[in-house]
């Protein structure tokens, strides 16, 4: 079974491509949906939040919701809004942000190749959101949200891809964002064929972001295998859709952190908790980190620049090294009592497509108490992590830009 192979990608046809595009169904809520959508008939997110067309305060997790996304699904495509290509191909999608360009390839993902670690994950997922995913997919017989993949940088596939995206785009849409996403649908049988053997020729690709999307899919294609006698491999379900990158035009924001209290401490007794572990500098300006081990801390209106003891980094450890890992193991758990970041509510993450005046409006407004700024994580690092089959903590890694919901969809009929 390939690691991963063209498909019929069920796409907006082009006079509908900008009125399609929607932000990924995971980095609005329900309200902001809501309004987003105003409108926008044929906005996906009609598709991939589907609550927003139900009475407010409907539970995103209800049946109805589900079956209102298949509806609506259906409506664009009975109406000719959604168009799906006659034969399978690649797809050429290239992001533009604030001047940095990547582009990647659209493809269908092998789930055998994701079953046996040849897609390395690094995060666990969280059963509930599997299950949302798992539904979403059932009801729309489809994965219309990309799982964003990268494989470490291959002249070969870089040099097709770059050759493809100088003919005319079969898609150039600016989002509401400023992010412009552009693609090209790769005909070219030999192109093709080059493409699936330098990716049969790497050793793994690495999930940046869609885990619960990936881990969906593999659910749901042992459910319909265990249900078909006559399985052969070769049925859509046993593959996902996916938009790959390579791993050198990645580009990762930091995720910083805000926690509610001090656990009893006076902000003077916490600097001086702080500083058994830290170098500590009062800053005249916010401290956004230029180094690993470098954290800013914003606490009673005052800005710090932190600098962790050399002595406490576990270098030939790929998990504890990080900086996310450092915080947590130095400080957040040991001084404020924070050792389940995943369901502590005193916790809280704000990615950093929005800035440190974030962190600052979140503790003047005496919400949180205390909030911390992060380098970002390298994608070296997280793909150490990856091949040693560890996980990283939460919210370690934020990727801008996003990918559109709406651009492709991969149909498993």
């Amino acid at each position: 079974m390939p690691l991963i192979r063209p498909f019929a990608a069920l796409r907006p046809a082009s006079e509908h491509a900008e009125a399609v595009l929607a932000p990924p169904y995971d980095v609005l809520n329900s309200a902001e949906a809501r309004e987003r959508v105003t409108g926008k008939p044929w906005s996906f997110l009609h598709v991939s939040k589907a609550e927003i067309d139900l009475p407010e305060h409907t539970d995103p997790y209800d049946a109805a919701v589900y079956a209102r996304s298949a509806g609506n699904f259906r409506r664009m495509i009975e109406h000719g809004v959604l168009v799906q290509d006659d034969a399978p191909y690649y797809y050429v999608y290239r992001l533009i942000m604030e001047g940095r360009t990547q582009t990647g390839i659209a493809a269908a993902a092998s789930v055998a190749a994701y079953d046996a670690g040849r897609i390395k994950r690094h995060e666990f997922t969280r059963p509930a959101k599997e299950d949302d995913r798992v539904r979403q997919i059932e009801a729309l017989d489809a994965q219309t949200g990309p799982v964003f993949l990268v494989y470490a940088a291959d002249t070969v596939v870089d040099d097709i891809l770059a050759t493809v995206a100088q003919g005319t785009p079969d898609m150039d849409v600016t989002a509401d964002s400023g992010v412009r996403h552009t693609m090209w649908v790769m005909r070219d049988a030999g192109q093709m064929a080059t493409v699936r053997a330098a990716f049969e020729s790497m050793d793994s690709l690495y999930v940046a972001d869609g885990h619960h999307r990936s881990a969906a899919a593999s659910r749901i294609a042992a459910i319909r295998k265990a249900a078909n006698h006559s399985h052969s491999g070769d049925e859509p379900y046993n593959y996902f859709l996916s938009v790959i990158f390579p791993h050198d035009q990645m580009h990762i924001l930091d995720y910083n952190r805000v926690i509610r209290d001090l656990n009893g401490m006076q902000p003077n007794d916490f600097i001086a908790r702080v500083a058994e572990s830290f170098d500590i500098e009062l800053s005249d300006e916010p401290v956004h980190p230029v180094q690993a081990g470098e954290f800013g801390m914003y606490l009673a209106g005052s800005w710090y620049r932190l600098n962790v003891d050399a002595d406490l980094i576990p270098y030939d450890d790929p998990v504890a090294r990080l900086d996310v890992s450092l915080l947590a193991a130095n400080l957040i758990e040991p001084l404020l009592g924070i050792s389940d970041p995943r369901r502590d509510t005193r916790i809280d993450f704000i990615g950093g497509i929005r800035g440190l005046r974030e962190l600052e409006k979140r503790v003047d407004s005496g919400e949180m108490a205390v909030a911390f700024s992060m380098f970002p994580t390298s994608m070296t690092d997280l793909m150490a992590v990856a091949d040693s089959g560890e996980v990283m903590p939460p919210k370690s890694t934020w990727f801008e830009p996003k990918l559109a919901d709406g651009v492709v969809s991969h149909m498993l009929d």
